[in-house]
């Protein structure tokens, strides 16, 4: 028997992204057609974008918990949320989530590790290069990190939301992204963790100066490996690390 995965979906196509990677896994571990059970939730972005600009982490709090709520209705067994800028809400204290979460940091970060990767260059919204989920993550296992600079930062983060976040990825947006990377290899970096779930669909493997971290499929991988028994139910229900 496996167990039920929940997905939160926050931004629209990291979550689409990690429910396909999910099923492809299943089918690759399952065999043809078969798969865990998987419930998606569908609640827009938009209603949540006027409490990240105010940094109401209390109120995107609230409205991830009414979301784990539907998943634990559905009959889960556990959730992930695959959009990396969430978890800054989901690390913040208040009350635990009905059903626990496997947390994408930590699942990004122990890949890292096992990769025996020393400085990585974190790569997303600007709320998560400056923000506390990925410097906790890897500074739990002693891994160094970089984000780009302030004006790259803003355009990383301008392309996500204006572009990615709305199913367009063009080529020169691609071309600006790698020349971002470039930049942070130039710092040492050793590997860029796309922390962005939707950067996957721009940049891939073969696209990067850097070996990647693709933080959706990694999720999506690790989701699949808790079903199946292959990895522990995560006990995390929110709040601090």
């Amino acid at each position: 028997m496996t167990l039920h995965i929940g997905i939160l979906a926050h931004s629209a196509e990291g979550a689409t992204l990690c429910y396909r990677a999910c099923w492809l896994e299943g089918v690759r571990r399952m065999g043809p057609h078969d798969h865990p059970e998987i419930t998606l939730t569908g609640v827009a972005m938009h209603q949540t974008l006027p409490a990240w600009e105010a940094g109401d982490l209390a109120t995107l709090r609230a409205l991830f918990m009414a979301d784990t709520a539907k998943l634990a209705a559905a009959g889960c067994d556990f959730f992930v949320v695959p959009d990396n800028t969430a978890h800054i809400a989901l690390e913040a204290p208040g009350d635990p989530f009905p059903i626990p979460c496997l947390h994408i940091g930590e699942v990004v970060a122990d890949r890292a590790a096992a990769d025996g990767r020393r400085k990585v260059a974190i790569l997303g919204t600007e709320w998560t290069m400056t923000g506390p989920v990925y410097p906790g993550a890897f500074g739990r296992r002693g891994i160094d990190w970089a984000v780009p600079d302030k004006a790259d930062r803003a355009t990383v983060h301008r392309i996500i939301f204006d572009e990615l976040c709305l199913g367009e990825f063009g080529e020169e947006s691609r071309a600006r992204y790698v020349a971002i990377i470039e930049k942070l290899a130039a710092q040492g970096c050793d590997a860029v963790a796309l922390v962005c779930t939707e950067i996957p669909l721009l940049i891939s493997a073969e696209d990067s100066p850097l070996p990647i971290l693709d933080s959706t499929r990694l999720l999506a991988k690790a989701a699949v490996a808790v079903a199946l028994g292959d990895r522990p139910l995560p006990d995390w229900r929110g709040g601090p690390i």
